[in-house]
């Protein structure tokens, strides 16, 4: 098991630990209070920085209900920290727009991550046909 060195900003926020026993996904809290209008972009803190084990790297993705309960979106969509962001300023922050007026108190679960391993080392070999099965060309159904 790999043990990671983790700050933490603020003694306002719940310490990480696993979601409810059932995921290997980790919620990341608001670090401050934070009031937002429709259309404005707000940094959040979330009140952690860390170091992670050479080769890894955290992805940061919005919780299923952070949207429905704050009407905000990551404008990065998946953020990516590797391992080289690891200093003792280095706080992780949460890229929010608002799409309503929205009110995110300290504490609140607006995010997860999970620590990966990096991509290993790739070749592309360019090919004429592929041989696996043709599904359409529109992700799983196939279906436009």
């Amino acid at each position: 098991m790999e043990t990671i060195r983790i700050k933490y900003f603020t003694d306002k926020i719940d310490r990480l630990a696993y979601i409810g026993g059932k995921s290997d996904w980790i919620d990341l809290r608001a670090a401050r209070d934070v009031e937002m209008r429709a259309g404005e972009f707000c940094l959040i803190p979330l009140g952690v920085a860390m170091e992670l084990p050479k080769g890894y790297e955290a992805h940061i993705v919005p919780r299923s209900s952070t949207f429905k309960n704050f009407g905000i979106i990551q404008t990065n969509h998946m953020g990516i920290i590797d391992e080289t962001y690891c200093g003792g300023s280095d706080q992780w922050y949460f890229p929010a727009y608002a799409v309503r007026d929205t009110r995110i108190q300290v504490n609140d679960r607006i995010c997860q991550f999970r620590i990966v391993e990096h991509q290993p080392r790739i070749s592309f070999e360019e090919v004429r046909e592929l041989t696996g099965r043709d599904r359409g060309g529109l992700g799983s159904t196939g279906v436009q």
